[in-house]
């Protein structure tokens, strides 16, 4: 016999709303009482009943407990005495309004960190202006069409309405060599790159102590550790005014972002891309192209995907993040032949496949162009604040020695600071200490993940995210940004 009454929020609380689990280990009915008395106390404490809660009667919880009356209401009273509980006339027995007092965080648990007056921080669209009436339209249209199967578990390269979607979308828009079956839809960027990497380990390169993967220099040190945590070991590519450099001899893979390179902003130069693509085809590497935020471009023709050159040495990696947001958790990886089946065999141990609801929506927008409109609208909007950044530091009033960089595409910009000024370090002090939040250059060197800096001769400067604040605290964050850069 079962030991304990899981007495589940249908029995006990009834009509309440409240939905609680007790646990009433059996025993004397001193022990049983103590364990009621224990088990809404920890309700209470834990937040699962709130505030205000009405609790069920002593006759109604006595008979769906098996618990006499008495005892019930002896654990009532004694929870009221301690001043969990409070008995109301006429409203019966509730939860007592408690107050909270600062407290520290659990055993391992660090506490959230309060968000900035103001985010300039690069890496986030402005979810503001997230489509919402358009992802309704296309979720209801989906809904109302789709057949019962599609709420059962799924295809793991993702559905085909979106896989077919994305093929057409993204061989018009990027020059991507994109048929449905070479394509995957994962859950963004991050699960991409770590399933690749899993595959690359699981193709021959644990037997050298997991893939050599080689990545921008500086880049993102997020997704380096992402490399890192998937068994891949990662080494440099060094970044110049032309983009990535020569690929080490020993990598795998190397991972670029061709388009608009992060953080520096630089375009890779056509005969860079050559030498990698030719680096891929004779040695038998891999190249990964990170398509982070190719819709945005302003000053220039836009540059097709490195992949439509090369679609048999390159996997194109791009996600829904920059241009609707990165809470739909959807992304997708257009591969060569060779990987498609490993692949898809990753993501399934995963997580099975992504979300379905989420895809057919997405390729229900894709379809009848709402999502082509909506990245028209934001790549305008974004343009404004680019020149707004732009006209405040270099305008009638320039900052001596900032120089803004990489700014003809993406969400973000990349100001150089003068070397006989203050250092990335005390910009950063003045900057936290006006609320204002932005990215720094000298955490993406590679050799910052070992060291504390960016390392000796490396440039210092702050990466500015203009795609993140709201349209009314745009302003207000420049605003701020200019007295941190000023004298």
């Amino acid at each position: 016999m079962d030991d304990s009454w899981p007495t589940s929020a249908a029995e006990a609380l009834g009509g309440t709303g409240v939905d609680l689990h007790l646990d009433l280990p059996h025993g004397t009915p001193h022990g049983r009482r103590a364990a009621l008395e224990r088990a809404l106390r920890d309700a209470v404490r834990g937040g699962r009943l709130a505030p205000g809660s009405r609790l069920p009667s002593s006759r109604r919880l006595a008979a769906e407990t098996g618990l006499s009356r008495g005892t019930v209401k002896s654990a009532y009273d004694q929870l009221t005495a301690e001043g969990y509980l409070t008995a109301r006339q006429g409203s019966g027995t509730v939860v007592a309004d408690r107050p909270q007092g600062p407290s520290a965080p659990a055993p391992g648990r660090s506490a959230v960190p309060r968000a900035p007056r103001h985010d300039l921080r690069p890496g986030s669209p402005d979810v503001t202006s997230f489509p919402t009436s358009a992802w309704l339209r296309a979720t209801r249209r989906v809904l109302s069409a789709a057949p019962s199967a599609a709420y059962d578990y799924g295809d793991p390269r993702g559905t085909a309405e979106l896989r077919t979607a994305l093929a057409g979308y993204l061989g018009r828009t990027r020059g991507v060599v994109a048929e449905p079956d070479r394509i995957v839809v994962v859950s963004g960027y991050v699960q991409g790159l770590s399933l690749l990497t899993g595959v690359l380990g699981g193709r021959g390169g644990r037997e050298r102590g997991g893939p050599v993967v080689a990545m921008e220099d500086p880049g993102l040190p997020f997704h380096r550790e992402v490399v890192r945590r998937a068994g891949g070991r990662v080494v440099p590519l060094p970044v110049d005014e032309w983009g990535a450099g020569a690929c080490p001899r020993e990598a795998d893979a190397v991972v670029v972002t061709p388009a608009h390179q992060y953080p520096t902003g630089v375009t890779l130069h056509p005969a860079r891309r050559h030498a990698l693509t030719a680096w891929a085809r004779e040695g038998g590497g891999l190249v990964v192209e990170d398509d982070y935020d190719g819709e945005f471009r302003y000053d220039r023709q836009p540059v097709g995907a490195l992949q439509g050159t090369a679609p048999d040495q390159v996997v194109y990696l791009g996600t829904a993040s920059k241009t609707l947001g990165p809470a739909l958790r959807l992304g997708w990886m257009v591969l060569p032949p060779h990987l498609v089946a490993p692949v898809a065999e990753a993501k399934l141990y995963s997580d099975y496949h992504t979300g379905s609801v989420g895809q057919l929506a997405l390729a229900e927008l894709i379809a009848d162009h709402a999502y082509d409109r909506h990245v028209r609208a934001a790549r305008l909007r974004y343009r404004r604040r680019r020149d707004l950044l732009v006209a405040r530091l270099t305008g009638e009033a320039p900052y001596p020695g900032v120089e803004v960089r990489g700014v003809a595409a993406g969400l973000h910009a990349l100001l150089g600071l003068p070397q006989d000024g203050p250092d990335e370090a005390e910009v950063l002090r003045r900057a936290a200490a006006l609320g204002l939040a932005v990215g720094a250059l000298g955490e993406h060197w590679h050799a910052a993940d070992d060291a504390v800096g960016p390392g000796p001769g490396r440039p210092q400067g702050l990466i500015v995210g203009y795609g993140t604040p709201g349209e009314g605290g745009y302003p207000a964050a420049l605003d701020i940004l200019t007295r941190v850069l000023g004298p």
